[in-house]
């Protein structure tokens, strides 16, 4: 994944320090079982010959409660709904008024939202990735993912964690994540007014088909 870390940089690494972004990622596990937050994502292709790379910026707000129910809403530059609810991904695309449904549990798997959200615990999440510590970056402390499946279009996946801000609380907080795809498309989320553990209401992952949507299940 573009060797993000240079072989002396791992092994300038103590010990200790590399071993706190398992730690922050077990933690998070589990002790954030829902959560609340904005999100900016950038998409950036690789460059093809003669050309510059270009990215693509949007965003929008993201929830979870874990396990297996979260919900990302994209507001900029257009509308588009992600939502599993536990049984069913529903895909909403607002320009095309059409509506992807999918079987959860075929559709997750190896997915960034499975490292973030569905996963109940991390021997869940070590049973489809391979995942290890990296050094700390930007002040975050980070976890690579890597999709055990050899034929899924995930690449790798980093994880940034920041420890919370409040002075009570030990848990850790999602900063990002970075994906980078068999295609070598990278995508970065960042994430910030970031909530631990809000009370959701009952039906805050409940989705509902607008109407007039064509309907296409998977």
């Amino acid at each position: 994944m573009k060797r993000f870390f240079a072989t002396v940089l791992i092994a300038a690494c103590a010990h200790a320090a590399c071993a706190n972004g398992l730690e922050s990622l077990e933690n998070f596990v589990k002790t954030v079982s829902s959560g609340r937050a904005d999100f900016t994502q950038v998409v950036t292709a690789p460059a093809k010959e003669g050309q510059t790379a270009r990215s693509k910026t949007s965003s929008g707000t993201f929830e979870f409660s874990r396990p297996n129910r979260f919900k990302f809403l994209y507001k900029k530059p257009f509308e588009q709904s992600i939502v599993a609810d536990g049984q069913t991904l529903w895909l909403y695309d607002a320009d095309l008024n059409q509506v992807t449904a999918r079987r959860q549990s075929a559709a997750l798997g190896s997915t960034p939202a499975a490292l973030i959200a569905a996963a109940p615990d991390l021997r869940a999440l070590q049973a489809d990735f391979t995942l290890a510590a990296a050094p700390e970056k930007d002040g975050l402390e980070w976890v690579v993912a890597t999709p055990k499946a050899k034929d899924g279009q995930l690449q790798a996946v980093r994880v940034g964690f920041r420890a919370s801000q409040k002075a009570a609380d030990k848990s850790s907080e999602l900063a990002a994540l970075e994906i980078l795809d068999s295609f070598g498309q990278r995508s970065v989320l960042s994430f910030s007014k970031v909530e631990v553990n809000p009370a959701l209401p009952r039906d805050a992952f409940q989705f509902t088909t607008p109407k007039g949507a064509d309907v296409i299940r998977q």
